[in-house]
């Protein structure tokens, strides 16, 4: 594996400030039961690190103080990990909007049975991994018998009423270019998803979210293996556009790792760059959840860590764990 922090380090990036805090996008543990090419995470089915009870409850004492609307709970794949369905019940019970990042092909692994149930039971919106509507280029990329299961999955999400506009459960799925490249049109590919998943597997679902592969972790090792890091962060920085600046998540989103420490995003998170820690100025203190708790009304204005990476989500149409900052935007591909 090739680490690639360190060729992200000097950067140009726009210095960019918090606003309030609104996201708490947790990751629960890097546990999967994919090893997917394009994960930023390098999760896999035989990773062990996962949240513990402890930094779970401070996760809720801090979703109950009412100031966070979203908890974001990711991975690996977040439903493998024990803490999951308390979060999401006591979540749901303060009133916070719950996103699971799933892989769909995760409601059949053992144990998780009644998984896309209980979902739907605590109104949790569905955000999931589909890199393509063709079985030969998910399988590439995620691993044989991926795409089949997924479909499945979709139907039985379907089933329970996901994907409906008037059911309240919002489904939503997201495509990473399978390459170096940035991703087409949001709203042009958002369509074609639609008609061909409709008309082919009678699926249904809300929105697609296009977000651009980030050159760190198992796919940036990749790019340096084969050559392609340098040509992969100039196209990135060519394609930067300072109007994408305004959206980026980083803005009123904390990432949490499985010991409890903050990021400014999940990118960060898995570079090691901590909480609003300045890129080559010595090893700043990490910051703790138990820390943020009497701190929260704090962070507002605070400086947001950036590197090299980060334009990887202001080029072309912009990227995000929420898709397209600009969906109206072609962005350009190489």
């Amino acid at each position: 594996m090739h680490a690639t922090v360190h060729l992200l380090r000097k950067s140009d990036f726009p210095a960019l400030r918090r606003r309030p805090l609104r996201t708490l996008q947790v990751n629960l543990g890097y546990r999967c039961n994919q090893s997917c090419q394009h994960c930023h995470v390098n999760a896999g089915p035989h990773r062990s690190e996962a949240l513990d009870a402890d930094n779970a409850a401070l996760i809720v004492q801090l979703l109950r103080r009412g100031d966070i609307h979203t908890l974001d709970l990711t991975g690996g794949a977040p439903e493998l990990h024990a803490p999951f369905r308390t979060l999401v019940v006591q979540a749901r019970a303060a009133g916070v909007r719950v996103i699971d990042r799933c892989n769909l092909s995760v409601l059949f692994e053992p144990g998780q049975q009644g998984l896309a149930e209980f979902l739907a039971e605590q109104g949790v919106d569905v955000t999931a991994s589909l890199p393509c509507y063709t079985e030969d280029n998910v399988d590439a990329q995620r691993g044989d018998g991926v795409f089949e299961k997924s479909i499945h999955a979709l139907q039985w999400l379907n089933r329970l009423g996901y994907g409906d506009p008037d059911s309240g459960l919002a489904l939503d799925l997201v495509y990473n270019p399978l390459g170096p490249y940035l991703p087409p049109s949001q709203a042009q590919l958002e369509a074609d998803y639609k008609r061909l998943l409709g008309e082919r597997y009678g699926i249904v679902f809300n929105r697609l979210l296009t977000i651009a592969n980030m050159p760190i972790q198992r796919f940036g090792s990749t790019l340096v293996s084969k050559g392609q890091f340098d040509d992969y962060m100039a196209l990135l920085r060519a394609s930067h556009r300072d109007d994408n600046l305004d959206g980026v998540m980083c803005r009123d989103t904390v990432s949490v790792d499985w010991q409890g420490y903050l990021y400014d995003c999940d990118f960060n998170q898995m570079l090691g760059l901590p909480l609003g820690a300045r890129i080559g100025g010595g090893a700043p203190s990490r910051v703790h959840l138990r820390d943020l708790l009497p701190t929260l009304d704090a962070l507002a204005g605070q400086p947001i860590t950036v590197a090299a990476h980060c334009y990887g989500c202001t080029a072309g149409q912009g990227s995000s764990c929420g898709g397209a900052l600009s969906s109206s935007r072609q962005a350009v591909s190489a």
